[in-house]
């Protein structure tokens, strides 16, 4: 349905919508036939059509078809889905998908909501619950108070190598060091870098593999000793959640009635614990990889030359790595992006003056032979 009344947005925000909603539909489009199951391949060609559909309100709203723009993040998911195949892009897509259902509720808390932006809201998250389904990812993308999974890790990753090896690369350009020293001692800092943030997500994985397992192994002897105390515990989490205490209480006697069944439920109730755990080894790959992408960042102008032109060549792109790596973590914090790119854009640069100071000083300190 088409409304006739304009929504409560300005044309800006109207046509933010619309270039979202368009480059969706052109996602998914492009998306369908490359995957191989059918189910997956008919629910790509569904939300395709959806997102079209979303797209023609706000054409609708907007009185006329705006020039639509396939933005460079449509085209490297494309590209990444053809070259490393659709499941990675396909979380990308989710995570998108959420979004876009937290800025119809940051409109809505500013007020600026109808029913036709309402059942948008809807449909949109029901999108995000699909792509959940495909990708076997639970809970909703708009909340992010976990861990955030491997997307999350390769921004932290990224950002930790860029940031690091940057400020050792100005130290040592601040110490006028040759070409081949400063080459050494970048590769070296990427190489340790990444040794030290893999091993960090690896450890911090396993070690929260062992907590939940012992807590679970907990719970489980409690499931053992004192049943009736744990149904009892079920039935007022029920009551919480609008059962009546008859229902409540039919309810969790069913669960009791398969120690497997009820062990998970109260490990998700009581202790925050899902059947969704963190591979260690695949946290501690995905970390240390994203940071050798980060910290070879800086280097790059140097594998190609020497001097003052790769100096500035240096500066310039690790300084716009810094702003879009910000941006992309607006992702997490529902912060602005430009803000939050802004953000690190000064810690990149803060980081470079410190590092380049350093060095300098400690040349006139420091012997050199």
């Amino acid at each position: 349905m088409i409304p006739d009344k304009p929504f409560p947005l300005s044309r800006d925000e109207l046509l933010e919508h619309w270039q979202d909603e368009s480059n969706s539909a052109y996602l998914y489009t492009h998306l369908a036939p490359l995957m191989r199951d059918t189910e997956a391949r008919t629910a790509l060609e569904k939300l395709a059509g959806d997102e079209t559909a979303h797209a023609r309100v706000f054409e609708h709203l907007l009185g006329s078809a705006p020039k639509l723009e396939i933005t460079t993040r449509t085209k490297l998911l494309l590209f990444t889905a053809r070259v490393f195949g659709p499941r990675f892009v396909l979380s990308l897509a989710r995570l998108e998908e959420g979004r876009e259902v937290a800025r119809f509720l940051r409109e809505a808390h500013a007020g600026k909501t109808s029913p036709e932006l309402q059942r948008l809201a809807r449909e949109s998250a029901g999108h995000a619950q699909l792509l959940g389904r495909l990708t076997g990812t639970r809970g909703d993308p708009w909340h992010h108070n976990d861990s955030g999974g491997n997307i999350r890790n390769v921004v932290y990753g990224f950002n930790d190598g860029l940031t690091a090896n940057f400020g050792l690369i100005a130290g040592v350009i601040g110490a006028s060091v040759s070409r081949e020293v400063l080459l050494l001692t970048g590769l070296s800092g990427l190489v340790a870098s990444a040794f030290s943030m893999g091993a960090s997500g690896y450890l911090a994985a396993q070690s929260q593999r062992e907590v939940d397992a012992n807590e679970i192994n907990t719970q489980r002897a409690e499931l053992l000793l004192w049943p009736e105390r744990e149904q009892a515990y079920l039935e007022t989490v029920y009551q919480e959640k609008g059962l009546t205490a008859d229902e409540a209480r039919v309810a969790a006697t069913r669960l009791m009635s398969d120690p497997d069944v009820a062990l998970r439920e109260l490990s998700r109730e009581k202790l925050g614990i899902t059947d969704e755990s963190s591979s260690p080894v695949r946290e501690g790959l995905v970390t240390g990889v994203s940071t050798v992408f980060g910290a070879g960042i800086p280097l790059i102008p140097f594998l190609f030359g020497g001097g003052t032109t790769a100096i500035i060549e240096s500066f310039v792109i690790a300084m716009l790595a810094h702003f879009a790596v910000g941006a992309a973590r607006a992702s997490f914090t529902g912060r602005g992006w430009f803000r939050s790119g802004f953000d690190m854009f000064v810690v990149g640069l803060g980081t470079a003056g410190v590092g380049y100071i350093v060095g300098y000083l400690l040349t006139g300190i420091l012997p050199t032979g």
